[in-house]
């Protein structure tokens, strides 16, 4: 049946759907009203917050690190005013292209921009990468009107680690870097990824991070929807981070780092009254200044292809078989094994065991205990060793520090060997036999230490205590238990030391020229591989190592020193002329800089100097010209003004059956 619609109907169906609609209406009002008062009560706060933080930007202050100090209050690492650019990967739009931009404005060599491109690539999300640093104002501010089209790029005005000698100090101090991710999962701090912010990477500046690291700063500005800073609004400054105090002496560390010259090795000095280390150089090095920012890809390699390893901190990881640096050690054992240091034994060059004759470098004839250290004789030992048992020699080079680990902050170190019968069948499951003894009682076979052990066995010679290293200035090491020998047994060795240097010794060309000051030492030349010839013909890694320990002034010693020349030939060619300069430096600094300074006319120049020059050579090879830099300007200039006030210092597989000559 169909339904009649009348005026009457119609009204009250559009009433009903008014009402619906209105209701509807009504609904929606009372929702939107209700989140509207929501929002601005309940969650007031959270969106006063958000809009702030759309108009002010804050950021972490990256603190300064805390200066490292040498013991004469010095700085080996402070920090410079920087103006620097960097870049956040995971804020950039065209990484490769904006990268580009920067070298325009910034004037960025073709390898620059390259390595920076790859760090980019490489970096995981908020991770900084620095583009450059060490800008001047023009610089910086080209960049800075710049910013709204540079997205991701951060440019900022702080602080940079700052070596002042470079190389001199790398190996001891390490040197600061960018945090990177698994440095950051380990530490999920968001200072870690603040641009411009650095931690200690090795060395003292990794061993001291949480002292030397200090309180980050904050700053608020106000910002455009562009991101352009209107105004800066609040700041807080940042807080210092500690200084940390060495007993290095910084112009001796440098001085002996620069002596080394065009040789591979190292130099150890330690203070005779304390232990303390005066100086530890480990040469050649690298710049912990072009490490700050990342090193180049570029640079890198050159440092890791270079056949004298400046990677390697050669003055407590390279190990050396110590040669005749041992030999003054020996006769203190044989003196407590009841040998009477005037006993003489015949030397006819060499000495005969079973069928085999082991050469000594001279026909010596009759030599006493301490002619057989001043002549070096090796059949003197040999024939001693034979009759008392090399374990007697083991002991003594155990107690005087061979073979010991120090406790020292940030120096990671390797404690080399001091073999006996039980270590051999341990480590080759084979008998100890008599060429073993004979071997190491020339400091060669299975024999290995490192350049502070010899130092450490040099100082305790020389003063009859048992002198422990140390690194932190005020933190003296107490002695260790007494040394077992006695004054008079003491006097034999350096009556035989001293007559090394001054009398008709190996290491005559050593003798100070200084009036009044005496030195006593020990020349020692160690083979790197059986030769039927000595070992300073043929290409470099085929010489012999060059070794000399010395102690000074001889009637009160003050300093004792190792020096180890990689592949230097004899003792008394490389090795005693660097520790005999040294030696003058520390009691008269300007006849030492006097004698450097014509030698680095030689060799075209400082080390940092000769670094940079290689740097450029290598560059060039790679075809890539590296043109000079206002950084190796300023170098430069804060070297040359460090020299002029310099003050005066602080009062291999063995082969068991190796023989021959160990000058």
């Amino acid at each position: 049946m169909a339904r009649t619609y009348n005026a009457s109907t119609l009204h009250q169906s559009f009433d009903r759907r008014s009402f619906v609609v209105g209701a509807v209406q009504g609904g929606i009002g009372l929702l939107l009203a209700a989140r509207m008062g929501y929002l601005s009560i309940a969650e007031n706060e959270k969106y006063k917050t958000e809009s702030e933080s759309n108009r002010v930007n804050l950021s972490l202050i990256p603190p300064r690190r805390g200066w490292i100090l040498d013991r004469n209050d010095a700085p080996l690492a402070s920090n410079r005013a920087d103006f620097r650019v960097d870049v956040i990967p995971e804020w950039m739009n065209e990484p490769e292209k904006t990268v580009a931009q920067l070298g325009e404005i910034l004037d960025l060599d073709a390898a620059t921009i390259s390595e920076v491109q790859q760090r980019v690539k490489q970096a995981v999300g908020a991770q900084p990468v620095e583009v450059a640093s060490g800008l001047n104002y023009e610089q910086f501010a080209a960049v800075s009107v710049r910013i709204p089209d540079l997205h991701g790029v951060v440019p900022q005005r702080g602080f940079s680690r700052y070596y002042p000698t470079g190389p001199s100090v790398a190996h001891l101090l390490g040197y600061v870097g960018p945090a990177n991710a698994e440095e950051y999962k380990k530490e999920p701090n968001p200072l870690l990824i603040t641009p411009g912010f650095k931690i200690g990477k090795d060395g003292i500046e990794k061993a001291f991070e949480k002292d030397l690291r200090g309180l980050p700063g904050a700053r608020r500005v106000e910002v455009t929807a562009s991101g352009r800073i209107v105004k800066e609004l609040e700041t807080r400054e940042d807080v210092q981070g500690q200084a940390i105090k060495l007993t290095i002496d910084g112009p001796l560390q440098d001085f002996a780092s620069r002596r080394v010259g065009l040789e591979s090795g190292s130099v150890v000095v330690l203070d005779c009254l304390t232990g303390g280390i005066l100086a530890l150089v480990s040469m050649p090095a690298f710049d912990p200044n072009s490490f700050v920012g990342g090193i180049g890809r570029l640079r890198w390699k050159m440092l890791n292809e270079d056949d004298h390893i400046p990677l390697l901190n050669k003055a407590v990881r390279g190990l050396y078989p110590p040669g005749s640096t041992m030999k003054p050690m020996e006769t203190l054992a044989l003196q407590m094994h009841g040998v009477s240091p005037d006993e003489r034994v015949h030397c006819p060059g060499g000495y005969q065991l079973g069928r085999r004759f082991f050469r000594c470098d001279a026909v010596h004839g009759t030599v006493d205990m301490r002619a057989a250290i001043e002549r070096s004789c090796n059949t003197y030992f040999w024939s001693m060793v034979h009759r008392v048992g090399y374990d007697t020699f083991a002991s003594m080079a155990r107690t005087l520090g061979l073979g010991d680990e120090f406790d020292l902050p940030g120096v990671n170190q390797r404690y080399g060997t001091v073999p006996d019968a039980e270590w051999k069948m341990r480590r080759y499951k084979q008998e100890w036999t008599a060429s073993d003894g004979l071997n190491a009682s020339i400091g060669q076979g299975y024999v290995l230490t490192n350049p502070l052990q010899l130092a450490v066995m040099t100082a305790r010679i020389a003063t009859g205590k048992n002198l422990i290293p140390s690194l932190l200035f005020g933190n003296q090491q107490k002695l260790g238990p007494p040394l077992p020998f006695t004054p008079e047994q003491l006097q034999v060795t350096h009556d035989g030391m001293f007559r090394v240097v001054n009398g008709a010794g190996t290491a005559g060309g050593a003798k100070l020229r200084l009036d009044g000051i005496q030195m006593a030492g020990k020349t020692g030349t160690a083979q790197v591989q059986k030769l039927v010839a000595r070992g300073h013909f043929g290409d470099w890694k085929s010489r012999d190592h060059s070794l000399f320990i010395c102690y000074a002034p001889v009637d009160n010693p003050r300093y004792a020193i190792s020096v180890v020349i990689e592949h230097g030939t004899f003792g008394a060619r490389a090795a005693a002329p660097i520790a005999r300069d040294v030696m003058t430096y520390l009691f008269d600094p300007e006849m030492g800089l006097q004698t450097l300074h014509e030698l680095e006319k030689q060799w075209g120049g400082t080390a940092q100097q000769r670094l940079d020059a290689k740097y450029k050579s290598f560059a060039a090879a790679e075809g890539i010209i590296i043109p000079p830099t206002q950084i190796d300007q300023f170098s430069e200039r804060k070297m040359v003004d460090a020299e002029a006030k310099v003050p005066a210092p602080a009062p291999a597989a063995v082969e068991a059956a190796r023989g021959g000559e160990t000058r």
